[in-house]
């Protein structure tokens, strides 16, 4: 799949509201989950953010590239798919996000199976039922240590099939990020 490349909307060190994306380890910056979610944030007067991760399959590589982009906002919020739902897991330590949203997140795989910390208290997760890339127990796992919201859903690890879903589920997400 190509991606069509979109650059972020304002300087990540400007924004007062920030969506920042990261993708999973096989699409890109701007694949089909986060081009709808990024309508939505931008609906709800977000500056985006959606670094490209592609050069290099190193989930630790990615956090510290996140983690180097030091974005800032009143209001940042963080959102991850696959992979990026590591990335942005483990970022939550440095860059203390007012919110995160991850979707079939990638944690706790032998190698970097370490747990995140300094979760927000808003944090939501979404994962498929039928993930054959990340058991749904993994999802379980996360949410119950910290306390996240989860929405396991009737789909597979791309989530795309109920991608709807996701939307609404992220529309509402956001929504709260934004007012508390």
């Amino acid at each position: 799949m190509t991606d069509a490349p979109q650059p972020p909307t304002a300087s990540p060190a400007t924004a007062e509201r920030l969506v920042c994306f990261a993708h999973g380890k096989e699409s890109g910056p701007w694949g089909l989950k986060i081009t709808r979610l990024a309508q939505i944030a931008r609906q709800q007067g977000c500056e985006i953010l959606s670094p490209d991760y592609s050069h290099t399959p190193d989930p630790r590589v990615r956090v510290a590239q996140l983690v180097g982009l030091k974005p800032q906002a009143r209001r940042l919020v963080l959102v991850g798919s696959s992979m990026g739902g590591y990335v942005s897991a483990m970022a939550c330590a440095q860059l203390r996000p007012h919110a995160l949203f991850l979707m079939a997140p990638a944690l706790y795989f032998p190698g970097w199976d370490e747990e995140p910390e300094d979760i927000p208290s808003l944090c939501s997760v979404v994962h498929g039922w039928h993930d054959d890339i990340v058991p749904a127990e993994r999802a379980l796992r996360f949410a119950r240590r910290h306390r996240a919201e989860l929405h396991l859903i009737d789909a597979e690890h791309t989530l795309n099939a109920r991608i709807d879903t996701v939307a609404v589920l992220f529309d509402d997400f956001l929504a709260r990020a934004l007012a508390s």
